[in-house]
């Protein structure tokens, strides 16, 4: 089985590049959705992020935008918050290789915003990052409910730089045209 690891910063077109491989028939494992799945009540996740992040907690479930409010502007806490997620993602993944292997499917993509911050390199036979030039992303960007300057910069901030990923990478799917 050929793994394919697909990754992009904020805003480069990986949501829309996941989707064209899935319409090609290609089964496509989105780490950003295992995330979530792991910050539910019952979710492998949820336990230890509404330990040490009870801030984000209301209502008895995380508050994704609170907790990335907390996140994003202290980048100790981001560690902490990855050292919980990022092997909750990686489970996930490992599990859908398997479920897919089980299949007989021949290729698979891991959507892994990440890829490269976390070593998920390592995992895969070959890398794609999609890429695009820094107005179409910021504009892409700035569409999103809630998104502002200053979240925008701060994510950025908090990733691998887009030249850094496109050097790094197998393949670099341009999706800015």
């Amino acid at each position: 089985m050929i793994i394919i690891g697909l990754t992009g910063s904020i805003g480069m077109g990986k949501s829309r590049a996941a989707k064209m491989l899935r319409l090609m028939g290609v089964p496509v494992h989105d780490s950003d959705k295992a995330v979530h799945a792991a910050l539910l009540p019952k979710g492998a996740a949820f336990s230890a992020v509404a330990k040490i992040f009870p801030d984000a907690v209301v209502k008895g479930t995380i508050d994704r935008k609170k907790l990335g409010a907390i996140v994003f502007s202290d980048k100790d806490a981001l560690r902490n918050l990855e050292e919980i997620l990022h092997p909750a993602a990686q489970d996930s993944q490992q599990k859908f290789v398997r479920a897919m292997q089980a299949k007989g499917k021949r290729i698979v993509v891991l959507e892994i915003p990440l890829l490269f911050e976390t070593g998920a390199e390592e995992r895969v036979d070959y890398t794609i990052t999609v890429s695009s030039p820094p107005a179409i992303q910021k504009r892409r960007v700035m569409r999103r409910p809630n998104m502002t300057e200053e979240k925008f910069r701060s994510i950025l901030a908090s990733q691998m730089t887009d030249a850094q990923k496109r050097s790094l990478s197998d393949f670099v799917v341009d999706t800015g045209l």
